[in-house]
C-alpha cells in the first residue's frame, strides 16, 4: 500500500537531512539511525498506521531523550512500548512522565488500537535536542529555531497532506509550541482551527493533585475535535 502513514514516517526518517545547530553544545537526538530503533518504528507504524485513514494531528514540541529519543515512537517510553503496544525490545525499562500520562489517556479512550485509528502523535520538530545533558527545545534558541524551520515546515506540511484533516489540529502545550505553530498556521493556513492541550509533563509536575480533572479535560477536547471532523 503506497502513501500510508507507515510508509511516510519510515521513508522520512530514513532519508532525513538535519541542519546542524550553530551552537556546538546542542546535540541532536537521532535514535532512528540505530537499527533496533528503526525496526521498532517499522513495527509500530505498520501495526497502527499501515493505512491512509484521515487522522487528527496532536503536535508536540520535539522528541525527548527518555521517550521517543529512546524508542523512536512519540510519547512512548520503553515500558509503554512493551506493556501497552505489545512490541518487544531490549531497551531499559525506564518510565518517562509524558508517556505515563499519555498512555493513561490512550487507555481511557479505548486503548492504542482505537486511539491510533483516529489520532496521530507527532511533533513540531521531527528531531530532539539535548544541551548540557538535558532536553532542549527547538524554540529555546532563536538560531536553532530558524535553522530548523525548513525541516519543520517540510515535516508538518507533508503530514497535513496525508492527514486529510483541515478542520482542526491540537498543539500539545499551550505556551511557546502553540504560539509558534499558530504563527506558522496563520501564514500557511494549514488548519481552520489550531487548538491546544495542556502538556502532560506540566500536568504531572505541577497539577498532579488534579490529574483526573486534566485527563477528563483533554478527553473532552479530543472528543469535540472528533465530532468536528465527523469521526465520532
Amino acid at each position: 500500500m503506497k502513501n500510508t502513514w507507515a510508509a511516510f514516517y519510515l521513508d522520512f526518517y530514513r532519508n532525513i537531512h538535519i541542519p546542524q545547530p550553530a551552537d556546538a553544545k546542542v546535540k541532536i537526538l537521532t535514535p532512528f539511525r540505530n537499527q533496533e530503533v528503526y525496526s521498532i518504528m517499522d513495527h509500530f507504524y505498520h501495526k497502527y498506521y499501515n493505512d491512509c485513514r484521515p487522522r487528527i494531528m496532536l503536535v508536540g514540541i520535539n522528541p525527548g531523550r527518555f521517550g521517543a529519543g529512546i524508542t523512536g515512537v512519540p510519547f512512548t517510553d520503553p515500558i509503554r512500548l512493551k506493556k501497552d503496544c505489545g512490541i518487544d525490545h531490549t531497551f531499559e525499562q525506564k518510565p518517562e512522565l509524558s508517556s505515563v500520562f499519555m498512555y493513561e489517556l490512550i487507555n481511557a479512550m479505548g486503548g492504542p488500537d482505537a486511539f491510533y485509528r483516529k489520532f496521530i502523535f507527532t511533533s513540531t520538530s521531527p528531531v530532539g535536542y539535548v544541551k548540557s545533558g538535558k532536553n532542549y527545545n527547538y524554540y529555546d534558541d532563536e538560531l536553532l529555531k530558524s535553522s530548523q524551520e525548513p525541516l519543520i515546515q517540510s515535516f508538518l506540511s507533508k503530514q497535513i497532506q496525508l492527514a486529510g484533516v483541515k478542520q482542526i489540529a491540537l498543539s500539545i502545550g499551550k505556551g511557546k509550541n502553540y504560539q509558534y505553530l499558530n504563527r506558522l498556521n496563520k501564514s500557511k493556513k494549514w488548519w481552520i482551527t489550531l487548538d491546544h492541550l495542556p502538556h502532560p509533563r506540566w500536568v504531572l509536575q505541577y497539577q498532579s493533585a488534579t490529574k483526573d480533572h486534566w485527563l477528563q479535560h483533554i478527553k473532552d477536547k479530543l472528543n469535540r475535535a472528533l465530532n468536528e471532523v465527523g469521526q465520532v
